[in-house]
């Protein structure tokens, strides 16, 4: 099978000749990668897809490419991540600073939030966010579909689709307050990505993607961030209406909706708003057995081997035992393209996601 023809199959609920992989590295562990890949330096490497060149991505076999359009490339963009500097402010007006950290296998930084532009109630309502349609936007997108789409699954990522990327403009702690006490300010607020995250969607979708991958982290490691309710009110009405728009566009299209944590109450919520693919299956915070029970015959899953414990702290051989159990329980009859829970971290040995990678492609499925 293609690449392209093996996450169609999964995506069907039909077992494949294998199970589809994929993988996200932070810059870091990229340069690790690429050095005992033999494959040089290269450019900058950006997790979600923004000015990626996919040589780690075809180096490893892995089975679809993400572009990306929207606030999460500022994680890691390429003209502003600088190491050397102290932080930097995005074109939403976002102010960032570049937080050191130590491992085993050397140094890296985090970015973090640090300044919000719409602190100030006064400054909603004059607010402008960056203008979707601009078209070096898509120069990235319409290079990877030409070159690319024959042989893999595209996936066009407008993730922090809509909480997230609010809660960055105005403050964490502030619009969960506004949740409560000014539920109409925090309309407002929210409407801000949502109008321009559907925009790229759209025009990603027009492009000619395969999927579209959105969401907002709404989990927590045990239990929800807000109540279900607060979600109900907030968030699910504005998916809703995202997802019936880019699949009005194509009725084909796969919707894959991420968000880190415990998110158990909401996901017959997320299938019947048009939800298609679940990522990325934390599973120290739910139980992929019991996904595969109650969901597997509505929804598809992507992730789900373990990034905050196996694949940092493991061996390579406690990384293959937790695939072949996810191979057996998530990916049995299809449904399941197997990948790190969360952007493979600096701390992790290059060796154990290798092993990773190598059992998924040793193991035909069942």
């Amino acid at each position: 099978m293609t690449h392209r023809e093996r996450i169609q199959t999964a995506l069907s609920h039909r077992a494949p000749d294998r199970c589809p992989v994929f993988a996200s590295f932070t810059p870091e562990f990229a340069v690790r990668l690429r050095a005992a890949l033999g494959i040089g330096l290269g450019a900058h490497h950006n997790p979600h897809g923004g000015g990626n060149r996919y040589q780690l991505e075809r180096a490893l076999d892995l089975d679809m490419l993400l572009t990306s359009v929207g606030w999460a490339n500022g994680y890691y963009a390429n003209e502003t991540y600088n190491p050397g500097q102290g932080g930097y402010t995005d074109e939403w007006g976002i102010a960032w600073k570049n937080t050191p950290y130590s491992t085993r296998f050397g140094d890296g930084f985090y970015t973090e939030m640090v300044g919000c532009p719409l602190a100030d109630d006064a400054r909603i309502a004059g607010y402008r966010a960056p203008d979707p349609d601009r078209p070096e936007l898509y120069a990235e997108p319409e290079r990877m579909i030409r070159d690319f789409k024959s042989e893999y699954w595209i996936v066009g990522a407008t993730v922090t689709t809509i909480f997230e990327t609010a809660w960055a403009l105005r403050g964490y702690e502030r619009l969960l307050v506004d949740f409560v006490t000014d539920p109409d300010l925090a309309d407002a607020v929210l409407d801000i990505p949502f109008r321009y995250h559907l925009r790229a969607a759209e025009r990603l979708v027009g492009m000619g993607v395969d999927m579209i991958w959105i969401g907002d982290d709404v989990g927590a490691q045990n239990n929800m961030i807000m109540a279900p309710e607060t979600w109900r009110r907030f968030l699910k009405p504005r998916m809703a209406r995202f997802i019936a728009g880019v699949k009005a566009i194509n009725p084909a299209l796969k919707v894959a909706y991420h968000s880190d944590g415990w998110f158990y109450p909401i996901i017959d919520e997320l299938i019947e708003v048009g939800v298609d693919v679940l990522n990325p299956i934390q599973t120290q915070s739910m139980d992929p057995v019991a996904l595969k029970r109650d969901f597997g015959d509505r929804l598809c899953f992507w992730g789900s081997i373990d990034e905050q414990h196996t694949l940092p702290f493991g061996t390579p051989a406690d990384v293959k035992a937790e695939v072949a159990v996810r191979l057996e329980t998530l990916g049995r009859g299809g449904g399941l393209i197997l990948a790190p829970s969360q952007h493979v971290q600096l701390d992790t040995p290059v060796e154990n996601f290798l092993a990773m990678v190598e059992a998924v492609k040793a193991t035909p499925c069942t």
